[in-house]
């Protein structure tokens, strides 16, 4: 809790006053924000590599509405419930703008 000094003796904010000085943030706050280059790497990648064989199983449970199964799969996959809802999310954009190309 930064409170400002008032020079005073006593009471809640005592001291002498000071100012605050702006602490620079720090390199790893930014750690997972993408930037323009490895975005397009990515979509790169994506575009010569296709999607692993279990993304496209999970692509089809999609397209067929059985979400949980697709849950499940992708969970087991890889590991936690949040990456796994990353993953959906993912997919879930690409069938949507797959609809929207055709």
């Amino acid at each position: 809790m930064a409170v400002t000094r008032t020079n005073l003796r006593f009471g809640a904010n005592t001291g002498r006053t000071t100012t605050a000085i702006e602490k620079k943030p720090k390199p790893s706050h930014r750690k997972g924000v993408k930037n323009e280059k490895s975005k397009f790497v990515y979509s790169v990648v994506r575009e010569v590599a296709g999607f692993a064989p279990y993304e496209r199983r999970v692509m089809e449970l999609l397209r067929n509405s059985k979400d949980k199964k697709a849950r499940k799969l992708t969970k087991k996959r890889l590991g936690t419930l949040l990456r796994s809802k990353r993953k959906l999310e993912e997919l879930l954009n690409v069938i949507a703008e797959s609809r929207r190309a055709h």
